[in-house]
């Protein structure tokens, strides 16, 4: 075992911390992840194995080495909040991504949803029977209406669509209600910009996929008026944070972000290359990942 301890679940910061500047920030990082299977195994539902999520860790530090970068805590932290929520982090499912991002003046991992994770836990919250994110383009048939009683159709062209305009969410809960979110393209980039910190930054989401952003964003302004479990909306506050405090519950520890933007921030929130964000599939030869939701 390396030089890190675990004590009731809890890895000591300090500890972690000694064992990156002794070994070297990759070796060490990955020695961690293996001291950590048996908590990973106590976070992980039925469906998931230790083995196979601590390998799409590894994966996830192959694929991008700034990763090993990182603090060892905030990735860590960030893995485990991805093995609490039940979430892949870095496959081509597209439910979650390990993040390195600048912050505070370090390299540290971020945990960030992606939206088809969103949509998992609402499924697995119970109360939500269905729920979908599509966008409108100029050339759609599509109306909405709110009030007393709200009315939402959409009808896509069946060619030449044109370009997007908008995006919505719509919900069904297992009671029979039902409700939506309509947010403008307009109105989705001025959201990145007041709750993104890093929104202006060429690395960002926003700029390398702003599709699957601006779903995940409507999708949360229509949830936030589904009848939701407390433990789904601490679960949807993890999203975009920065942890280095391991816990049992991670998700009651605070976020601990501070991004500052500029140029040594990498990619987030965007699948490789050869994976289409909006299914999944992978368009050639040599990756896996694929598994059923839970």
């Amino acid at each position: 075992m390396a030089n890190g301890t675990v004590k009731g679940g809890m890895i000591q910061k300090a500890q972690a911390g000694k064992v990156a500047t002794a070994n070297g920030g990759a070796s060490s990082i990955k020695q961690l992840v293996m001291q950590m299977k048996p908590q990973i195994e106590k976070a992980l539902p039925s469906v998931l194995t230790g083995e196979r999520f601590s390998r799409m860790v590894l994966t996830a530090m192959s694929t991008n080495p700034q990763l090993a970068e990182c603090s060892p805590n905030s990735f860590l932290g960030a893995m485990m909040q991805a093995a609490q929520l039940g979430v892949e982090p870095n496959t081509p499912l597209g439910q979650a991504y390990l993040i390195p991002y600048r912050n505070h003046g370090q390299l540290e991992c971020q945990f960030q949803l992606g939206y088809k994770g969103l949509i998992d836990l609402a499924y697995r919250s119970g109360e939500i029977t269905s729920i979908s994110a599509h966008e409108v383009c100029e050339n759609d048939d599509f109306e909405y209406e709110l009030g007393l009683e709200e009315k939402l159709k959409h009808k896509p062209a069946l060619k030449d669509r044109g370009a997007v305009i908008l995006y919505y969410a719509v919900f069904r809960t297992k009671a029979g209600g039902s409700g939506f979110a309509v947010m403008s393209v307009e109105d989705i980039k001025n959201h990145s910009k007041k709750y993104s910190k890093a929104a202006g930054s060429s690395y960002s989401p926003w700029s390398t996929n702003f599709d699957a952003m601006a779903k995940k964003t409507v999708i949360k302004q229509a949830l936030k008026y589904a009848p939701i479990k407390t433990e789904f909306v601490r679960a949807v506050a993890s999203d975009e944070t920065i942890k280095t405090n391991i816990s049992e519950s991670m998700t009651d520890e605070p976020d601990e972000t501070v991004i500052t933007v500029d140029a040594e921030e990498v990619p987030a929130d965007v699948p490789p290359a050869n994976v289409d964000p909006e299914t999944g599939e992978i368009k050639e030869q040599g990756t896996d990942g694929q598994t059923s939701l839970m």
